[in-house]
C-alpha cells in the first residue's frame, strides 16, 4: 500500500500531474471545487494513470481541502514509475 501527499488546483483547463510542490505531488484538475468533483476528478484521473479501479483509490485525509493524502494499493516504485516520478 502506498500513500501519496497530493497538493491539487482545482478549475485548471486540462487535468495534469505539475510536478512536486512542499513534498507533495501537484495536480492541476479540471473540475470544480464544488460538491466532490474535484474529488471525483482526483480519483478517476490516478485510477486511470496507475491502472486501477477508481473504486481502489481513497482519499485517506483532507477531502475538503487542497492537501490531500491519497491510499493507493501498489508498492511506491510501482507507484513512482507509473506517474512518471
Amino acid at each position: 500500500m502506498s500513500t501519496l501527499n497530493i497538493l491539487v488546483v482545482p478549475n485548471a483547463s486540462i487535468t495534469e500531474i505539475v510536478g512536486m510542490h512542499d513534498g507533495a505531488l501537484k495536480i492541476r484538475l479540471a473540475a470544480p471545487p464544488v460538491d466532490g468533483k474535484a474529488n471525483e476528478e482526483l480519483i478517476r484521473f490516478l485510477a486511470k494513470k496507475l491502472d486501477l479501479a477508481p473504486s481502489d483509490i481513497s482519499i485517506d485525509k483532507g477531502a475538503t481541502g487542497k492537501r490531500k493524502r491519497i491510499d493507493i494499493p501498489l508498492p511506491d516504485e510501482d507507484v513512482k514509475t507509473m506517474l512518471g516520478l
